[in-house]
């Protein structure tokens, strides 16, 4: 889990309290990389499992391996496409738009 406050909630401490064989693990702070991680998963769902047709485990298998041998055939980077600046300005337009009445001055 990353470390916003979700799984805090009463709801989400008393389903996981009710299963204790599951054991919660938090993304450190500022490891976004992770993020890069996660989007080479997405494509790998989006663009090899959502759109095969496997009738057996060993089947996505062999379609996973192949699609990360294709991948890794001609492999790019992941990069961040904003500036620092940019991320700033999204942040501030989230805080004013979330900002309570009584905040808004």
């Amino acid at each position: 889990m990353d470390n916003y406050a979700t799984h805090k909630a009463p709801l989400i401490r008393n389903w996981l309290a009710r299963r204790p064989r599951w054991h919660v693990h938090l993304t450190p702070t500022r490891s976004s990389w992770l993020n890069q991680v996660e989007r080479f998963f997405a494509i790998l769902t989006e663009k090899q499992i959502r759109r095969g047709i496997h009738r057996s485990v060993a089947a996505l298998h062999d379609a996973i391996m192949a699609f990360i041998e294709r991948h890794n055939a001609d492999p790019k980077p992941f990069r961040w496409t904003k500036s620092a600046d940019d991320i700033r300005a999204s942040i501030e337009r989230f805080c004013l738009y979330n900002a309570q009445p009584d905040e808004q001055t």
